[in-house]
């Protein structure tokens, strides 16, 4: 009887809540973003550079967290086009199961522009970088520092994510240049930190000294990674880069702890995403792909993206 009755105060509050809605008299343009996850970092950027450029241009953002579930990102966007959005902002969490967020605006007129991340199904417009290329030159910085031969590890992203896939070809396409280099295994710890920690402690137990060097296609992962080879104390012995440029990992670089990350400029993404959504609202023509090029950061350089 006590949840009935919590239910019922739950749905006069929400019918209350609808009734006098605080945005009513709010004539901006609205634009929703399904984020891919906002426990990343470097999603978290792209989310303030957003809020930044919504404000700079008189635009109201509805933001979400799809917090890695496709489903949940389908969810929001059906929601978004129910609110009568002007239109969206996908960052998406699947190359596949993602692509019907992308459709179902599309089939209600809502023009949807993916940033960061690629979908199957073809946006009104892209904004990101080409992953291919921050695989190349991680793993190139890598043949480099071990004269083309060594053990080599590689933890890979949300497994089916564009950047996860196109990551992992970039860094492969390096490999295949140079045959003692030798992968010797691949697994996902799906961006997360703590998840990169724990693989990395499995993998110091299992391959030991046959590890020279580990590309994380991200920097969570990267930094995870990093954790578990010093406590090993096993720093001076294992090159570590990422990909990203997030706060600590360049703190990481400047300080000699990680070898090298791949700068992604994630707040020139979200700014150009949402400058091409609000074109299109408007009926204007913006460009179908827009792309941001990679750059290497190593100790050498750090200070340039260093804020």
């Amino acid at each position: 009887m006590k949840r009935l009755f919590k239910t019922l105060a739950l749905l006069g509050t929400g019918a209350l809540l609808a009734g006098c809605d605080p945005n009513a008299d709010d004539t901006r343009p609205v634009v929703g973003v399904s984020l891919l996850n906002l426990a990343n970092e470097f999603i978290v950027t792209i989310e303030g550079a957003l809020e930044e450029e919504a404000e700079a241009q008189g635009v109201r953002l509805i933001i979400n967290d799809a917090q890695r579930d496709a489903s949940r990102q389908i969810q929001q966007v059906e929601n978004f086009i129910a609110q009568g959005v002007d239109a969206v902002v996908l960052n998406p969490c699947e190359l596949e199961a993602s692509s019907p967020a992308v459709e179902r605006a599309q089939a209600a007129g809502i023009p949807i522009v993916n940033v960061n991340s690629e979908t199957t199904a073809v946006p009104d417009a892209f904004v990101g970088s080409r992953d291919e290329e921050s695989g190349r030159l991680a793993m190139a910085f890598i043949a480099e520092k071990l004269g083309g031969e060594g053990g080599v590890l590689m933890m890979h992203g949300y497994m089916g994510q564009a950047a996860q896939i196109k990551r992992d070809a970039g860094a492969r396409e390096v490999l295949a240049q140079h045959p003692e280099l030798k992968l010797i295994a691949a697994q996902t710890a799906e961006w997360d930190r703590a998840k990169a920690v724990t693989l990395m402690e499995n993998w110091l137990q299992s391959y030991g000294d046959e590890v020279d060097a580990v590309f994380a296609q991200n920097d969570e992962m990267a930094m995870g990674a990093l954790l578990a080879i010093e406590r090993a104390g096993k720093k001076d012995d294992i090159l570590v880069v990422g990909v990203d440029a997030i706060g600590d990992a360049l703190q990481a670089v400047k300080d000699g702890r990680l070898d090298a990350t791949v700068f992604q400029d994630g707040k020139g993404q979200a700014r150009a995403a949402l400058q091409a959504a609000i074109a299109l609202s408007k009926g204007e023509t913006v460009e179908k792909e827009t792309f941001i090029p990679f750059q290497l950061v190593t100790k050498e350089n750090v200070g340039e993206f260093l804020e």
